[in-house]
């Protein structure tokens, strides 16, 4: 392509900025999905006990109905796994975007004049559909519209933002009525629509539908027309060049799209990504986090006793160092290998788990005099631990693993099969406290975490800096993936 060096001029640090702040602004889209998903767990934390209290009665709330709250939401987000990935595939990533926004909206909406639990019930239903969006549209969002270089930051900042909302929804309960989680929400809400408006078309789903010239207008508009983004350009329409000429060759029928589906999920490049991100995800649902998020103040009041710290008190304080620790850690990802960040600050989140399961094992049998500071310390080393690795980095590996030639199908997949484990574990956690014990449960995360993490150690390779097609050429176990060597005519464009 000899025409191309014109089109590579040195941009200013100025034209480097003004890519990067739209790449952010759009990527801020997906993380106030995950900040609204985050609100919308932290609730229950709160609104269950002033619910309680106000009622000045545990019946009010019985324990079968809190512990189904929090699990509803990720349930009923189940059917939308299979349906949002259609709209994706048919009415692109915009307006996929902007159904879900809308339906945060409604969901916060209803929570905020919600008068009865089955209300509230109902707005947590409703929020299935963003719980159901947060891999399948979220994560393609920040993959699609961000560069190689800085996609792996915005996916950390991404997750850090789930437990940022989680914090914010603990703070509102704390000193506030839970009715003004409703309130943030309806705001959070309301920007997320805003962006969803404005937001182009994905360059990756117009060039899926041979829509080139405007997948280059719209690629260039978020990247530039640096050197890179150029070769990433390239790259993008070759491929997508060479998938819709390997589809055209086959005519629709039912038989042949069903045949043509097996075909893919039974290729390398598809079922190896996925198997690898459902052990990214198992580890990070296994190690607890979350399921210490929702159930942080019965976690807590078992551990401490609330003796010397209130329970809130320290939930305020873990969630504070949480978010700090996951911002740090998205600094720290944009410099360390990923598989390395991951493994090792999983062993130290590891180390954590055990030595509470030890802890609290000991005091049990009167061996320990029971210290709330020195268990507080433990929680917020363990919180430390996971927050620098799997928290920030289970979203980004994954959403870099997920096959690119059936993007839509691998991500139901996989959400389908992490949401049915999430939301199990979620709802079975409180037998699992009452069953085995503190000690016996953070003793399972703790030994189920490190299977997981031989497995990562063992098969999980490193994708820093790797384009999402350099990663489907490594899945497929080739250097490069043949292209249509074609040169692209509609290249030359002016600067926007």
């Amino acid at each position: 392509m000899a025409d191309m060096k014109k089109y590579e001029p040195k941009e200013s640090k100025w034209e480097k900025r003004k890519y990067f702040l739209r790449q952010m602004t759009i990527s801020s889209g997906g993380w106030t999905c995950y900040f609204i998903m985050g609100m919308s767990f932290g609730a229950s934390t709160v609104f269950i006990p002033q619910i309680r209290k106000e009622a000045n009665s545990d019946d009010a709330i019985s324990e079968s109905t809190a512990s189904w709250i929090p699990a509803i939401m990720v349930y009923s987000g189940l059917p939308w796994t299979f349906i949002l990935p259609i709209f994706m595939k048919y009415i692109g990533r915009k307006y996929t975007f902007m159904f879900v926004s809308v339906s945060n909206l409604i969901s916060f909406i209803v929570f905020y004049f919600s008068v009865t639990v089955n209300q509230i019930i109902i707005s947590q239903v409703i929020n299935g559909i963003n719980t159901g969006s947060h891999f399948t549209v979220s994560v393609m969002i920040i993959t699609e519209y961000t560069s190689p270089k800085h996609r792996g930051f915005f996916l950390t900042v991404k997750s850090a933002t789930l437990f940022w909302g989680i914090f914010m929804s603990n703070a509102i309960g704390t000193f506030f009525h839970w009715r003004n989680i409703g309130l943030a929400g309806i705001i959070c809400s309301a920007y997320g629509l805003l962006i969803a408006i404005v937001l182009p078309e994905s360059p990756f789903w117009l060039a899926t539908k041979q829509r080139y010239e405007r997948a280059a207008d719209t690629h260039r508009w978020m990247m530039g027309f640096g050197k890179q983004a150029e070769t990433d350009l390239e790259k993008l329409i070759n491929y997508q060049k060479n998938l819709n000429l390997e589809a055209q060759k086959n005519k629709f029928e039912l038989k042949g799209y069903i045949i043509g589906y097996l075909r893919i999920v039974s290729k390398r490049q598809f079922y190896k990504p996925l198997v690898l991100c459902l052990i990214v995800h198992s580890l990070y649902i296994f190690s607890g986090k979350v399921v210490f998020s929702v159930y942080a103040i019965d976690i807590i009041s078992k551990i401490t006793a609330g003796h010397h710290i209130s329970p809130y008190t320290a939930m305020l304080i873990l969630d504070g160092v949480t978010v700090l620790c996951m911002y740090i850690g998205c600094l720290v990802a944009k410099v360390l290998p990923r598989k390395k960040l991951l493994i090792g600050s999983s062993l130290v989140g590891i180390g954590f788990l055990l030595s509470i399961s030890l802890y609290a094992y000991l005091i049990k049998l009167s061996l320990v005099v029971e210290n709330n500071y020195f268990a507080i310390f433990l929680l917020i080393g363990y919180s430390m631990g996971l927050c620098f690795g799997p928290v920030i980095l289970t979203q980004t590996i994954s959403g870099e693993l997920v096959s690119i030639e059936a993007r839509g199908l691998s991500s139901c997949c996989m959400d389908l099969s992490s949401k049915v484990l999430l939301g199990t574990l979620v709802k079975m956690s409180p037998f699992l406290f009452k069953s085995w014990g503190t000690h016996g449960a953070f003793l399972f995360f703790g030994l189920a975490t490190s299977f997981f993490l031989f497995l990562i150690y063992v098969f999980l390779p490193e994708t820093k800096d790797m384009t999402l097609q350099e990663i489907a050429e490594w899945m497929k176990g080739t250097k490069r993936a043949p292209v249509v060597q074609e040169e692209m005519n509609f290249l030359p464009q002016e600067k926007k």
